[in-house]
């Protein structure tokens, strides 16, 4: 029945004309490319599926600090400076090591160049912790002559200048460094090099000498000045050692009177005389 087919045809006509999107004809590509790339890459997405973003930029480098930020010359010149640095620390700390250890072959053939380093800047004591520490109280007093603007020649009494020393630092809750260390220590210069007579004993006894003078002639000077004291021609120190009294519990007894040692008188010099020393 021709008739009949043709009219099946006709309508079956628009069922090809319009025919059902398959899956791999309705997916639709989406191109996206890394920034700063020229490449592309192609994803394919379903219908109404929103595209993907694109993937965060990378954060920029962190600049770079302290030595790393220098040029590379200025890098060898640093490294330079922290080696000599280095080297210079462990030369120090041996060199004390060497001043404070017992004697060896290395103090006795290098003992000169370790006193040079050590002494007097970075000298090491260790009475503290000796086994038999230091239970004594020692003063140091001066007394001098001086010359006056008439001419006269007068002397002072005993002046304890480590008396001075201890009322200043008494109630000081930042004391200096002079009043704690520079008496004492000049003293323990002088007893280290000199005998019990007072004779110098090494290359270092007239060097102990001038230096215990110079700071007794300017504390002179600090408590009195020349227009009143007078010009000093010469002075005289003297040492009280008096022994620290042990506890009431204690059997032990020791005496409590003052022991002197007394120096020589030293002439001053004209420039120690006229106050130069400050």
């Amino acid at each position: 029945m021709p008739g009949w087919a043709a009219g099946r045809d006709q309508d079956a006509e628009p069922d090809q004309a319009h025919p059902e999107p398959s899956l791999a004809q309705s997916a639709q590509p989406t191109q996206s490319a890394e920034p700063g790339t020229s490449a592309r890459s192609t994803t394919w997405t379903q219908p109404g599926t929103p595209a993907q973003p694109d993937a965060p930029a990378s954060p920029p480098a962190e600049p770079r600090t302290g030595v790393a930020a220098l040029s590379p010359r200025y890098q060898v010149g640093a490294a330079l400076a922290l080696a000599v640095v280095g080297v210079a620390a462990c030369v120090h700390v041996l060199m004390v090591f060497l001043s404070l250890a017992p004697a060896n072959t290395v103090t006795k053939q290098h003992g000169k160049l370790v006193e040079e380093w050590v002494y007097p800047e970075f000298e090491q004591n260790w009475k503290l912790f000796a086994p038999n520490p230091l239970q004594q109280n020692i003063a140091v007093q001066v007394r001098a002559e001086a010359r006056t603007k008439d001419g006269e020649l007068r002397s002072t009494g005993w002046i304890d200048l480590s008396a001075q020393d201890g009322a200043a630092i008494d109630g000081n809750l930042a004391p200096s460094h002079t009043q704690q260390n520079e008496l004492r220590r000049a003293w323990d210069f002088f007893t280290a090099t000199h005998s019990a007579d007072n004779r110098p004993v090494g290359m270092r006894g007239s060097l102990s000498e001038q230096y215990l003078r110079r700071i007794v002639v300017m504390r002179l000077y600090r408590n009195d000045p020349p227009d009143k004291l007078g010009v000093i021609q010469r002075v005289q120190v003297r040492s009280s050692t008096t022994n620290v009294q042990p506890p009431k519990w204690s059997p032990e007894r020791v005496p409590d009177q003052p022991v002197y040692r007394l120096l020589p008188w030293w002439t001053v010099t004209a420039d120690e005389a006229a106050g130069g020393v400050r």
